[in-house]
This record gives structure tokens, C-alpha cells and sequence, in this order.
């Protein structure tokens, strides 16, 4: 049984066919979907909200990964929670108050996580690793697929990993998976890996392919570290 989890972003999938897409994905073997919203002032994109959310809940069941890069996000949560995401994660760098943010995902039954821009050290999360489930790992500038990785975020997945300890905290990955990157991760303690462009690149026909691929070389690794 794979140690990692995949989670395929639909920002790279066919957007005039979105629903089909992320069943397709599904049914090739991703764990979870990973929803990039983006509102074109955190980052500079636009991407979807709540309703295209609520749209998609009825093409599966899976889990959503919903993954916030707007500024600011308190104002959205509860919709996004109604909307049928499973995990709601804010960007430290999003507002003055992440403490708050965090107390009220969980007060709407949700798991949640933290994302850190590149830029971002991993000491941003250490005083709420006690209210979250995930920290994303941004190897990426959020706000467009396609990006090259940014190698020099493998030491901040390795401060995370001691600093988190035995805690039930997943380490996701986001920006530039392929699998070729994806181990570099996963050899520092990454267990959780959004890919888009490296899944949908091709078709659905060539999703399992790519899903397993990225899986087989981050499982791998990510053994090897824990052993």
C-alpha cells in the first residue's frame, strides 16, 4: 500500500469539460482533487469559486482539496465548506489572523491546512501546528500551472518534517511535480503531492499512467526517509 498521496489539480484539466475531468481522475487512481481558487489579487489568476465547487460534488465523491491563495479568505470559508470541500487551507500570508482562520474551519467540521509561499519560512505554522491537519509547501509562485520547481524549498520540507514531529500532519507538495521532483520531496519528508500539468497532459487515457508514475517515485522515496 502506497505511504503518499497523490492529489491532481484541476487547474490543469479541461475547464469546458470540468466535471468529467475530475471523474476521470478519479477513476485513474488520484486520491484526492486539489481545487486551486485563486482571486486575482493573492495571486495573480482567476480561477473559480463556491457554485462551480458545489457543481463538481456531484461528479464524485472523493476528496476535495481545497487549497484558498485569496486575501481575504475568512469571508469565504463557510461557502466553500456548504460547497462540499473536505479540507479548506489558507495561506499564512493571506491575513493578520491565521489562529482565527484555522478555529473557524474547524468549526465548520472541516480539516485544515496552511500554505507557505516560497518565501515564507517554515517557523510561519510552528505556533498552530496543534489546529491543522496539512502544510503546503509552495515549490512554486502561486497563481499559474506549468511552473518550473524551485529546488531551494527541499530544505524548508525537512525543517517542517522535524518540526512537526510524530503529529498526524500531512507535508503537501505544490509546484513542478513531475517524477522526477516529486522523490527529491519525498526523500525530505513530503507525503502529499498536487501535480497538474505532469497528470493532465495528455488525456485521459494517459491519467493512471501519470498518477501511478509520480507514485511509484515519490512511495519510494518516502519510504526510504522513514525507515
Amino acid at each position: 500500500m502506497s505511504l503518499v498521496k497523490i492529489a491532481p489539480s484541476i487547474l490543469s484539466a479541461d475547464f469546458s469539460r470540468l466535471g468529467e475531468e475530475t471523474r476521470d481522475v478519479v477513476d485513474a487512481g488520484a486520491d484526492w482533487v486539489h481545487l486551486d481558487v485563486m482571486d486575482g489579487h493573492f495571486v495573480p489568476n482567476i480561477t473559480f469559486g463556491p457554485d462551480v465547487v458545489k457543481k463538481l460534488r456531484r461528479w464524485t465523491d472523493a476528496f476535495f482539496d481545497c487549497h484558498l491563495m485569496i486575501s481575504p479568505a475568512d469571508p469565504y470559508l463557510e461557502a466553500f465548506a456548504r460547497a462540499g470541500c473536505d479540507r479548506l487551507s489558507v495561506h499564512a500570508e493571506a491575513g493578520p489572523h491565521l489562529d482565527r482562520s484555522l478555529q473557524f474551519i474547524r468549526s465548520l467540521g472541516k480539516q485544515a491546512g496552511v500554505a507557505l509561499n516560497p518565501s515564507t519560512p517554515a517557523s510561519a505554522v510552528e505556533y498552530v501546528l496543534d489546529r491543522i491537519d496539512l502544510v503546503i509547501v509552495m515549490t512554486v509562485n502561486p497563481g499559474f500551472g506549468g511552473q518550473k520547481f524551485i529546488p531551494s524549498q527541499i530544505d524548508k520540507i525537512r525543517q517542517l518534517r522535524a518540526m512537526i514531529g510524530d503529529r498526524p500532519i500531512s507535508i503537501e507538495i505544490d509546484g513542478g511535480v513531475t517524477p522526477e521532483t516529486a522523490p527529491l520531496c519525498a526523500a525530505a519528508g513530503a507525503d502529499v503531492f498536487v501535480a497538474g500539468n505532469a497528470v493532465f497532459k495528455d488525456g485521459p487515457e494517459h491519467y493512471k499512467r501519470h498518477i501511478g508514475a509520480i507514485r511509484a517515485a515519490a512511495d519510494q522515496a518516502f519510504r526510504a526517509q522513514a525507515a
